[in-house]
């Protein structure tokens, strides 16, 4: 008996890889589809109005704030004092890192924004339990594993840099969505825009927090939810 000729046998070879090609492509297609449907964690989130309806009216704590910084307007706003302040001593104060943390937790959703003089302001978010004096890195924000910080150019979380392309605003708003574990950053100008995403597992309450260069000031901006498309 004759076997197959060769072009039989080659055209079965080049279906059996065209095959084996449509299959790994629909594999591809799947997932990718997969992944489209899953819902993200703040993607009824589009506009700023719609972060705004998340708006936490917080205060930062004086029993926190560095002897360096001097707080103002209803402990809304914080400046850099080259002389140390008569503060009392507690055990809640940031020793020696020119810091200061929100007198409220957030929890939930939350969303604040942040009006800061210069680039020598880092926004952050941290545990109430991160250190306060002793180890630098376990005092300082982005150092260490209990705090998620915004510098002027690089996010930093324990010690690990990811530089920030964007260009600089003086204003940041900060999201926060505890329960689902995503933190978010953006520049706030005409438009909302993206400067860093966290998706992790939170396991304490959170607290804002502000570092201070010399010379530098910021603010907790008051917000209120935006209300013009609603009846």
């Amino acid at each position: 008996p004759r076997g197959p000729s060769p072009n039989t046998s080659g055209l079965s070879d080049a279906g059996e890889k065209l095959e084996e090609i449509l299959g790994k492509e629909y594999a591809k297609m799947s997932m990718t589809l997969a992944k489209a449907s899953m819902p993200s964690p703040n993607a009824d989130l589009e506009t700023r109005a719609d972060f705004l309806q998340y708006a936490c009216p917080i205060e930062l704590d004086p029993n926190t704030a560095n002897p360096h910084l001097s707080l103002s307007n209803r402990n809304r706003k914080v400046a850099f004092l080259s002389g140390e302040q008569d503060y009392p001593k507690h055990s809640n104060r940031f020793n020696y890192s020119w810091q200061v943390l929100s007198r409220q937790s957030l929890t939930g959703r939350c969303y604040l924004e942040v009006e800061r003089s210069s680039s020598g302001v880092v926004v952050a978010v941290a545990y109430k339990s991160m250190g306060r004096a002793g180890i630098f890195s376990d005092c300082v924000f982005g150092l260490n594993d209990k705090s998620w910080a915004l510098d002027c150019f690089e996010f930093r979380h324990n010690e690990v840099k990811t530089a920030i392309t964007a260009t600089w605003t003086p204003r940041v708003g900060v999201f926060l969505d505890h329960s689902a574990g995503v933190l978010c950053f953006y520049g706030i100008s005409d438009t909302m825009t993206l400067l860093h995403r966290v998706q992790t597992t939170f396991t304490e309450p959170l607290h804002a927090g502000l570092w201070l260069s010399n010379g530098a000031t910021a603010e907790l901006c008051s917000l209120q939810p935006d209300r013009s498309n609603t009846v």
